[in-house]
């Protein structure tokens, strides 16, 4: 089982309006939409939609907390959180005409016996791989990722900042930066798809089994022993680009579970990020025959 574990979840509330954001103006939505989120919550739905076993856990709490349990377990994707005495964040996306707008709360603090709780209810499932993704709530730091990653027997991956993935001390079978993380955690740059997989392989060196890379238009890397692998972006109207690299993340996991090549999960997984940018917010796109669209993915081997 592929178990997540969102620390500082959010509810998603996207809204379409039909005119450009302008100071002091007063817009309409023509659409809007509620999503329970957060990149562990994002995973595990397109695990499930992929069939693969999966859970969802973290910190909620409050009327939105409650609201993504609700929801989770409305659409089949199996939960168990750990209630805080804080309420989760409202993250908001406004799709305009002319461009995409997002705001996100940071969250807020929570007591290290509710993050005890949490460890504890990890131990319970005792999962195969576990996923911590997302940001941290301000109190928290990469030790509470480490701790995580050595509470158990299981292999961990992390999708977190990239100044979080320099502090982390823990084996990581996985880490999943996007450009500009990529660029954080290594100090290099990350101009070119060249440059990016230079960079990706020197955070393989510095201990991550394998780097996980989104690179929007560029479309992804993975690095490992295997070498670097690059598969090109698909060509598709683009909706919403949250979740995109969640769902690279789940794509690729899926993969590997299965038992697959490296050179089969990065195509895998761009083809499942390019059906989650397809939908408003963190929709659960349909994911049939992405293993079969995923073939047709030029391949770079580096």
């Amino acid at each position: 089982m592929i178990l997540t574990v969102t620390l500082n979840p959010a509810v998603d509330y996207t809204v379409t309006v039909d005119s450009p954001v302008e100071p002091d103006g007063v817009l309409r939505s023509s659409t809007e939409q509620y999503d329970p989120g957060g990149k562990g919550i994002n995973v595990s739905k397109y695990l499930a939609e992929l069939g693969v076993e999966t859970l969802a856990t973290g910190l909620v709490g409050g009327f939105l907390g409650r609201y993504i349990e609700d929801q989770l377990t409305r659409c089949k994707v199996p939960n168990d959180f750990v209630e805080m005495d804080v309420c989760t964040r409202l993250n908001t996306t406004i799709l305009a005409p002319d461009a995409e707008y997002k705001l996100n709360q940071s969250g807020q603090g929570v007591k290290a016996e509710t993050v005890r709780e949490l460890v504890g209810k990890i131990r319970e499932y005792d999962p195969q791989i576990v996923v911590v993704a997302g940001s941290l709530p301000p109190n928290l730091g990469p030790a509470a990722v480490d701790r995580i990653a050595n509470a158990g027997s299981w292999e961990t991956v992390v999708d977190v900042q990239g100044d979080l993935l320099t502090g982390v001390a823990a084996e990581y079978a996985l880490c999943k930066p996007n450009r500009d993380e990529l660029a954080s955690a290594t100090g290099m740059p990350v101009h070119t798809v060249e440059e990016c997989a230079q960079a990706a392989a020197a955070l393989h060196e510095r201990g991550f089994d394998r780097v996980i890379a989104s690179l929007d238009d560029d479309g992804a890397l993975l690095a490992s022993d295997d070498g670097v692998f690059h598969a090109e972006s698909l060509d598709v109207d683009v909706v919403d680009t949250v979740g995109a690299g969640d769902g690279l993340l789940a794509g690729v996991l899926s993969t590997l579970a299965r038992g697959q090549t490296d050179r089969i999960a990065i195509r895998v997984g761009v083809t499942v990020a390019s059906r989650v940018v397809g939908v408003p917010g963190t929709t659960i796109p349909d994911m049939a025959n992405v293993r079969t669209e995923a073939t047709e993915i030029p391949l770079h081997v580096g």
